[in-house]
């Protein structure tokens, strides 16, 4: 399993999730977008375009979920190794405020 940044191997749904899941997921939401801009400049149906929107913020959401999960675990686990665990309390709490604004 390949990490980059805390990313790397992942559980939902007891499936490992890697950075390339993660990645094709982004190539994914990438060309929902430009189906969105293909259908705005056809002046396709608003209610489809709120749809494809919305499938797009789900992903978004989805892959955030996923980074977020791996963030958590090995910065607590890195804390628990340190006897950090306030900081990075701290830090977690920071991140989770920054993700959900």
């Amino acid at each position: 399993m390949i990490r980059v940044r805390g990313i790397g191997g992942d559980r939902l749904d007891n499936k490992e999730v890697s950075k390339e899941d993660i990645l094709n997921r982004m190539k994914k939401i990438e060309g929902q977008s430009k189906g969105i801009q293909k259908m705005i400049e056809e002046e396709k149906c608003c209610g489809d375009i709120m749809v494809q929107i919305s499938a797009i913020r789900s992903a978004i959401n989805r892959v955030g979920g996923l980074i977020m999960d791996r963030y958590i675990k090995e910065c607590l686990k890195e804390s628990l190794k340190n006897n950090k665990s306030d900081e990075s309390i701290e830090e977690v709490i920071e991140t989770i405020v920054k993700y959900v604004k």
